[in-house]
């Protein structure tokens, strides 16, 4: 495989850095910072387009050195669902956040009490329970707290369901210590219930659905500003809806192997890849890499819908082979008998889901803009 691994060009174009950084140990994430500029740039220029608010989501890859990047190029702030991930950013310069989750334990509530005293934050509520929580909370100390109401538009996750948003909205206008900004929701690539690859469709609907909710919030008295939706593969057909105001892409920054399978992002844009070595040739059609479950998520699963994709990445050196089996710390890669691959060479494959698998590593390797570095991923395992 020597004459195969000479630059990364040779695999996914020819602007990209060296293929390797020997000094990293396997498996590694490494980043093309080059695609990240280019891959933050789009969608900046997207939103811009459409006239609304882009407020990413830091899920992908919880550092603020990135986030920075986003704000940078017009991001109005930044989206966590975690109050550890909106500590961490807040004490690194990020000054507007919205925590796009339902917050209902009184020690979370007064970290965020505090934070409001760096930043502006934004809370989000889904009940009744949850926001009298909050009102409780926020008048012990004396203050108010902003909160958006999500939504749940066909995830059948979080969310207050249509038949109750009437009521939960006017509850939560009553509280003397709350302030209802926005309504938002988060759906992915769902159409009429169930997981679609349409995904101008299913964005499209989305953003009917939560402007109509708004529609009817204001004129039930509510002052509904923002309504905030969208993901990665939707976000952009979402905000072309006339009332939509903000999207929250997440996984735009890196792109991962869902993202060209969905076509809204080519080879070419996955900015992280995961380097591993192959550390046994057991058999003719079996190679197995020092990268298993605790280095490739297992979220997305292969052979499942919409995409039915083979496997548990793409391997660049041999895009016909199958990351077939993860254990714990071994990945099993099936190919066809006859390949040249032998013990010691690196692989770079790049993950179903490159969320759940940064969140694997303690760092990360930059390179492409400048030498070759390694940063910490600071969020990473924040999840209190």
């Amino acid at each position: 495989m020597t004459e195969q691994m000479q630059t990364y060009g040779q695999l996914v174009g020819n602007d990209s850095p060296p293929l390797d950084i020997p000094e990293a140990e396997t498996p590694y994430v490494l980043v093309d910072e080059r695609r990240v500029d280019r891959n933050l740039d789009t969608m900046a220029e997207a939103a811009k387009r459409c006239g609304v608010s882009l407020r990413p989501h830091i899920k992908t890859h919880k550092m603020p050195y990135f986030a920075q990047k986003q704000v940078d190029r017009g991001a109005v702030g930044i989206t966590v669902a975690k109050v550890s991930e909106a500590e961490v950013m807040v004490r690194s310069g990020i000054k507007d956040v919205f925590i796009a989750y339902p917050i209902v334990v009184p020690s979370k509530i007064r970290r965020i009490i505090a934070l409001t005293e760096q930043a502006r934050v934004i809370v989000g509520v889904d009940s009744q329970e949850g926001a009298a929580i909050l009102e409780q909370v926020a008048g012990e100390a004396e203050t108010t707290l902003e909160v958006r109401l999500e939504v749940d538009t066909g995830l059948r996750r979080s969310g207050v369901r249509a038949s109750d948003l009437a009521a939960v909205a006017s509850f939560i206008g009553a509280c003397t210590h709350l302030r209802l900004t926005g309504i938002y929701t988060f759906r992915g690539a769902m159409l009429n219930g169930e997981a679609t690859d349409d995904l101008k469709a299913a964005g499209l609907e989305e953003g009917q659905i939560m402007v109509k909710h708004a529609e009817t919030l204001r004129e039930a008295g509510h002052d509904i500003r923002d309504v905030s939706v969208g993901s990665s593969p939707t976000g952009i057909y979402a905000a072309a809806v006339e009332g939509v105001t903000e999207i929250r892409p997440g996984t735009y920054i890196f792109n991962d192997r869902m993202q060209f399978h969905f076509r809204v992002a080519a080879q070419r844009d996955c900015a992280a890849l995961i380097v591993a070595t192959v550390v046994s040739c057991p058999h003719p059609d079996l190679i197995v890499i020092d990268g298993g479950s605790k280095a490739f998520a297992t979220d997305v699963q292969p052979n499942t819908a919409p995409l039915y994709m083979k496997g548990f990445g793409h391997i660049l050196e041999s895009p016909e082979a199958i990351l077939e089996r993860l254990s714990e710390e071994h990945g099993v890669i099936r190919l066809k008998e006859g390949h040249t691959f032998q013990i010691g060479d690196r692989l770079h494959i790049i993950p179903n889901h490159i969320c759940s698998s940064l969140n694997l590593y303690n760092s990360l390797w930059l390179v492409g803009t400048q030498p070759p570095r390694q940063l910490e991923i600071s969020a990473r395992g924040h999840s209190w």
